[in-house]
């Protein structure tokens, strides 16, 4: 890499603030683990050296949120923080109607019991984790049409994150057409690989939802990402700024839902964007009952603040190239290392393909929650498994009955928190791993509950 292109990517920040990590002996990780049975989750944080479990509420904050943070209003209705936010959030989307949340899935429950009604259907490229539990509990059911390229996890396509189009409308079209409620699109892709959506797709997702009248709707935590991926990689994108192309996909939908942990740089907070007025008139009843009045909604005034700063931030391109380029390096060192993960990199969070590096494995043994303990018990590493422990089907026994399609592991990326040296040593423990992965062994099931098992679910070594 020539100088000049490593300024480019350089971080536009510098360090002012700095919190101690904590390094646990080898025998201590093995007590904690056993602890938390064998949970990452359920680990304490004072016991993690390096914490890829979440992006979500992990980030840093910048001198000018926390300095807005200072001016926060905490008056109970019209605060000044308020406004500030909603006029922040209207000029990013275009939406005339905001509601702030306390976070993303508070979002999806309003979102959807007004969306939803039982036995309809959500369409998405990928439900998440909670969005998938929302939509069951609005009594619906969420069916996911990723595009074909996302089942290949080596292919270097573009656009992983893209919905299957004609899979769309073959079921828009279908028996069941009249049952699907709307069609909600993740950008970026988070349970497929953090893969982009491209501006593209989503304009064929809403010329077909407009042809069959049926509410398009985004789920934008990772809008700004999603916006410099474009730039990076759609050619009709490459001359427009991230929060051009940001604003260009908002364009395109009904409203949204984001939470704003993430590219709102904020440890809190979340929103609903929405044209519709009389959508938008029983999403706030919803909101006033379950949390709090419309201009707070569960939120302090300096969170309000903090994140209108950073909605702004988080759009600056010289942050976006550098946040890309750490994650693609990381990529780089891992396959050195002989670790396969999803390709393309994408920005967010890297995607390690357990059941590559761990053959041995079968999937009743999940290999990508034993890599996973793995990287604690050598390193103090935490992150999260996406394979048959998160997406299998189980049995009243929790004995595995339907395996995931893949066995993955997430490496997600905190903002403006650690630097290359530290992702230096995450490739450092994997690389020692590949050496000998015969060593990891694999996991049963304790105990689980029947909803996001992989929050509360305790496990022993098979």
């Amino acid at each position: 890499m020539q100088p000049a292109d490593r300024r480019t990517t350089l971080p536009p920040y510098r360090i002012k603030v700095v919190e101690p990590i904590p390094f646990l002996t080898a025998d201590e990780r093995r007590a904690a683990l056993a602890d938390a049975g064998y949970n990452p989750f359920n680990l304490r944080a004072d016991q993690i050296t390096i914490d890829l479990l979440s992006d979500s509420g992990t980030g840093a904050t910048s001198t000018l949120q926390e300095a807005a943070a200072a001016l926060g209003d905490e008056s109970y209705a019209g605060a000044r923080s308020w406004f500030r936010f909603r006029d922040e959030i209207r000029d990013l989307t275009g939406y005339p109607h905001v509601l702030p949340v306390h976070q993303g899935r508070a979002g999806e429950r309003i979102l959807f019991g007004d969306l939803l009604k039982p036995g309809q259907i959500s369409i998405s490229n990928t439900h998440f984790d909670t969005t998938h539990a929302n939509v069951v509990l609005a009594g619906a059911q969420a069916v996911n049409l990723p595009c074909a390229a996302a089942t290949d996890l080596d292919d270097d396509a573009p656009f992983k994150g893209d919905i299957d189009l004609d899979a769309l409308e073959r079921t828009l079209t279908g028996p069941d057409g009249h049952r699907v409620g709307v069609v909600l699109m993740t950008i970026t892709n988070n349970g497929l690989g953090a893969q982009p959506v491209s501006m593209a797709n989503l304009t064929a997702v809403r010329d077909l939802c407009r042809r069959f009248d049926v509410p398009f709707f985004l789920d934008a935590a990772r809008f700004a990402e999603n916006a410099w991926l474009v730039s990076q990689r759609e050619e009709a994108y490459r001359d427009k700024t991230p929060r051009e192309i940001a604003r260009a996909a908002f364009d395109l939908a009904d409203g949204c839902v984001i939470s704003l942990k993430k590219d709102g740089l904020s440890a809190i907070g979340g929103v609903i964007g929405l044209r519709d007025e009389a959508r938008y008139a029983a999403c706030e009843a919803n909101l006033i009952a379950t949390e709090g009045f419309s201009t707070y909604g569960g939120l302090a005034g300096h969170d309000l603040e903090r994140l209108a700063q950073g909605v702004r931030e988080v759009l600056e391109p010289a942050y976006l190239r550098s946040r890309a380029a750490s994650t693609a390096r990381l990529a780089r060192l891992l396959a050195d290392a002989g670790v396969a993960t999803v390709a393309p990199a994408g920005i967010h969070a890297l995607y390690l393909n357990a059941g590559r590096l761990l053959p041995h494995l079968a999937p009743h043994q999940f290999p990508g929650h034993a890599l996973g303990c793995q990287l604690f018990l050598d390193g103090g590493i935490r992150c999260a498994e996406l394979g048959s422990l998160y997406l299998g089907g189980l049995d009243d026994a929790h004995q595995l009955v339907t395996p995931a399609p893949f066995e993955l592991v997430r490496l997600a990326i905190p903002r403006r928190v650690y630097t290359d040296a530290h992702l230096e040593y995450v490739a450092e423990v994997l690389a020692d791993i590949a050496k000998d992965p015969q060593r990891v062994g694999g996991y049963r099931i304790v105990s689980a509950p029947p909803l996001l098992r992989h929050f509360k679910v305790r496990l022993a070594p098979a």
